[in-house]
């Protein structure tokens, strides 16, 4: 503060700064899922009473509520046949969670069910009968239907241009797309159409042959709707590209898992749809795995952020062991694994995740992100895919698969808080409340780059830190009867000598005592003897 830098006299006034930059806990339970849609959607306009026509968003997009999810992505008549995502989401909501960033993968449904939006399909003959157009419409209303006729074009001088007319049952106004060539070109029939008719009408050209400026479409189709229900041995959808390169996405497009990094709130992240997946036989066990193992490289890569793991529908416990043994290079402390699967309906099932999720959030609201979010009930769970026995879960727990088990009077409960790493990460509180405090700290004290790196600075950074975790102390985040045996902070010049300045760097040292849950509750009873006098 430049306060000798007056040149003439008189009474000033300079405002200094508290000194005080409280550092903030950031938010703990903000859920990032992936997972399958559809590409398009019907939605009543209220003020209209039409219905439209919606694409779900394919990038991170924030809901803060199920209303607003569905308002985005349907609701759960609307979720494609299957699949996971809608129900989870209407499970993170239920248990207690508030914030989430939803990143839709579109798939093109077959099943017909709730108010579907399906494509119509015609061919028009070729004036010389070599050549058919095949007509597709993009997904309408089951009640829509297109009319389209094909002539002659408007410039007679081009005899190998023609017109197309089209109108719908909503709306028979015909409109016209003139002067179209099967050759390429701007006036190509394919791309003209998409772009004129705002992408109702595509085309195809088959059986080419001759010369294609020499062919004129004629006639007339009306695109109708058509049988949806899918053969028994046929997915319920189909997807654009390979399943787990869609999962796992691409950061630059911000689609998928990858697409997640952009988003700095994101604390929890979880796709149920890869379970799903393979319940629909779409998806191997390895290729779950792979977006799994992907999953937790990104969790770990931002360190800010936690993975939430379905187990795989159908497996018994021998079953689940060896699947746990062959993803043993998972080995970390950012990830959770679930099992087995909740029931939610009579006899439907669904991934935990996006309920637990919502336990998380729970959890975290009325507790802390201290305390594990295990002994908990899951709300919204009727009955388990298996009943797990304790002596059961002696095999699982060790090797971090945490069972969800239902108790008598108690109802289905969380009954395990490991992360998938054996170590000192081994809980999921621990972890996670370590990563709170470091994006905190990370967060909070952002003023001290490029300040003078002296012992103003070293002091100011020690208070800053001292008293947020004081705070997180006295909130009981931290074990020890005083801040002293809870935490230190050290920045002084034991650590920051020349060389270390010289070098541009500032440390700090800080250690942190956390308050680990009571996994193991053994009461120590013996019997008591009548002690006789002499």
């Amino acid at each position: 503060m430049a306060i000798f830098d007056k040149q003439a006299p008189g009474v000033y006034i300079e405002e200094l700064p508290g000194g005080a930059r409280p550092i903030v806990t950031p938010s703990t339970a903000v859920l990032a899922i992936v997972g399958l849609c559809r590409d398009t959607i019907n939605f009543e306009n209220p003020a209209s009473g039409k219905i439209e026509t919606r694409n779900p968003p394919t990038t991170p997009t924030l809901v803060t509520s199920w209303q607003q999810f569905a308002s985005h992505y349907g609701g759960l008549a609307q979720a494609p046949t299957g699949t996971a995502m809608h129900q989870a989401m209407w499970g993170f909501f239920l248990n207690g969670g508030k914030t989430a960033f939803v990143v839709g993968v579109p798939v093109t449904a077959r099943d017909g069910k709730g108010p579907v939006l399906l494509p119509r399909t015609g061919t028009l003959s070729t004036a010389n009968g070599q050549e058919t157009l095949r007509l597709t419409t993009r997904p309408l209303d089951p009640a829509e239907e297109v009319i389209v006729r094909a002539g002659p074009g408007s410039d007679a001088s081009k005899p190998e241009l023609f017109n197309i007319t089209y109108s719908t049952k909503s709306d028979p106004a015909p409109k016209t797309v003139e002067n179209l060539t099967l050759g390429s070109g701007r006036r190509n029939v394919k791309t003209a159409l998409q772009a004129e008719t705002q992408g109702l009408l595509l085309a195809e050209i088959l059986n080419a042959q001759g010369a294609p400026n020499e062919i004129v479409p004629v006639g007339e189709v009306t695109l109708k709707p058509t049988a949806a229900a899918p053969a028994t041995d046929e997915a319920p959808f189909t997807l654009s590209d390979k399943a787990t390169t869609l999962l796992i996405g691409d950061a630059a497009k911000r689609t998928g898992i990858a697409g997640l990094e952009a988003i700095e709130e994101v604390t929890l992240v979880i796709c149920p749809d890869l379970v799903a997946l393979r319940k629909l036989g779409m998806l191997n066990d390895k290729e779950v795995l792979e977006v799994q193992a992907f999953m937790i490289n990104h969790c770990e890569n931002m360190k800010d952020r936690f993975a939430i793991l379905d187990a795989p529908f159908g497996k018994n416990v021998q079953e689940m062991m060896d699947w746990r043994k062959n993803s043993a290079a998972w080995g970390s402390g950012f990830a959770a694994l679930y099992y087995p699967w909740i029931e939610v309906k009579d006899k439907e099932y669904a991934p935990p995740s996006g309920y637990l999720a919502g336990v998380y959030a729970r959890t975290d609201s009325a507790r802390g992100v201290h305390k594990a979010p295990a002994n908990e009930e899951v709300g919204g769970a009727i009955g388990l895919e298996l009943n797990v026995t304790q002596a059961e879960q002696g095999f699982l727990n060790p090797i971090g698969v945490n069972v969800i088990r239902k108790f008598p009077n108690r109802g289905i409960r969380v009954w395990g808080a490991r992360t998938l790493e054996s170590g000192e990460w081994k809980y999921i509180n621990v972890r996670r409340l370590f990563s709170n405090i470091e994006e905190a700290i990370l967060q909070g004290t952002q003023w001290t780059v490029f300040e003078p790196n002296d012992r103003v600075l070293w002091a100011g950074i020690r208070r800053e830190v001292t008293d947020y975790l004081t705070l997180r102390w006295r909130e009981g985040a931290l074990f020890g009867a005083t801040p002293e045996e809870a935490f230190y902070v050290v920045c002084d010049e034991t650590i920051n000598d020349q060389a270390v300045r010289d070098q541009g760097y500032c440390l700090i040292e800080v250690g942190i005592a956390p308050v680990k849950p009571a996994e193991f509750i053994v009461f120590m009873i013996r019997q008591k003897r009548e002690e006789t006098s002499a």
